[in-house]
């Protein structure tokens, strides 16, 4: 009698042993490996910029839908700032739980170029997906001289102090672009640094800074309205939707390929789970027409990648952006 009461206590023990393990499986079961994800609340994307950008315009379109396919709401917060590293760096201290994202410009590599102070590591975000590919074309204030290039870089060299250039912060695809083009000229360019695109703008139609290289989704309306001047485009080949404006190879400079993108990451850690579901859905989603005619009206290229192709495409652009810094004299800060 004795011995059974031991064997039953001992089974009890265990049985509480094995319920109690069984808890803390679950409790310790990342939220984004469950199949019920993303169930647990509305999921977080950071746009390290402006409200209205190239990149917020990326997100919100790309967020909307993304939210209907995976049935959970999706927030999209701006926090610019230090060209974007202020926002990245809240973004990689977060917790990698499957809930929190961030879209990326070339700024996130150029940074750690440039700053040794940003408030994250590369290392700090896994990729996710690169979202679109976006050609950098060459805006003017409308007072600027002439129709092309060759004009208008006659016009800075005959008038020194005139020529600046804005962009979206130090070590942006737009800072790097136009500190190359300089570079070509053998002009001396004063660099206009702002928040975001939508800061520049202003200034750009009232003609306190003189060009800018950017994405057209904000500039080319002015275009239209003879506000602004496009003269050139820093890709391979015209863009479809815009035939008539040559691009830098065409206008007198070989090798001029400059461009930018936006790319989703989060935070390092993050259950690749919840990376492969986000993937995936975000390459369905640029293949919609409606979103393909979104981004093309406004100069982005769809991309949709895996997670593994953006990351080797980020480690060829981190040695692309170090040779254009080296070869355009940027020094870090």
């Amino acid at each position: 009698m004795k011995a059974h009461t031991i064997q039953n206590r001992r089974s009890s023990r265990m049985r509480k042993v094995l319920c109690i393990a069984a808890t803390l499986a679950v409790v310790a079961e990342p939220i984004a490996a469950r199949s019920d994800w993303p169930s647990e609340r509305p999921l977080k994307v950071i746009v390290p910029y402006t409200a209205g950008g190239p990149s917020d315009t990326v997100t919100r379109a790309i967020a909307k839908r993304l939210a209907e396919r995976i049935g959970q709401n999706i927030v999209v917060e701006n926090r610019p700032g230090a060209n974007s590293a202020l926002g990245i760096g809240q973004a990689a201290q977060m917790p990698a739980d499957g809930y929190t994202f961030v879209t990326v410009l070339p700024a996130f590599l150029i940074n750690s170029n440039l700053n040794k102070n940003i408030p994250y590591k590369l290392q700090d975000l896994a990729p996710v997906s690169l979202m679109a590919d976006m050609p950098l074309f060459l805006f003017t204030n409308k007072d600027v001289p002439g129709q092309t290039i060759a004009d208008m870089v006659k016009y800075f060299r005959s008038n020194p102090g005139k020529a600046n250039y804005a962009s979206s912060g130090e070590g942006s695809s737009a800072h790097l672009t136009g500190s190359y083009f300089a570079l070509r000229n053998g002009l001396q360019m004063t660099h206009v640094p702002y928040k975001g695109a939508s800061q520049f703008l202003p200034d750009l139609v009232s003609g306190q800074v003189s060009m800018v290289f950017d994405a057209m989704v904000l500039e080319m309306p002015y275009v239209k309205e003879g506000k602004l001047k496009a003269l050139a485009i820093a890709s391979r080949n015209r863009y479809p939707d815009a035939p008539d404006i040559p691009t830098m190879q065409e206008s007198g400079y070989p090798g001029f390929i400059m461009g930018s993108w936006a790319g989703l990451m989060a935070p390092a850690g993050t259950p690749a789970a919840a990376i492969e579901r986000m993937s995936r859905e975000i390459a369905e989603i640029v293949k919609q027409p409606e979103v393909v005619a979104t981004f093309k009206h406004l100069g982005f290229l769809p991309m949709g990648t895996s997670p593994q192709e953006f990351k080797s495409f980020l480690n060829d652009e981190t040695e692309r952006y170090a040779k254009i810094l080296k070869d355009s004299n940027v020094k870090p800060e």
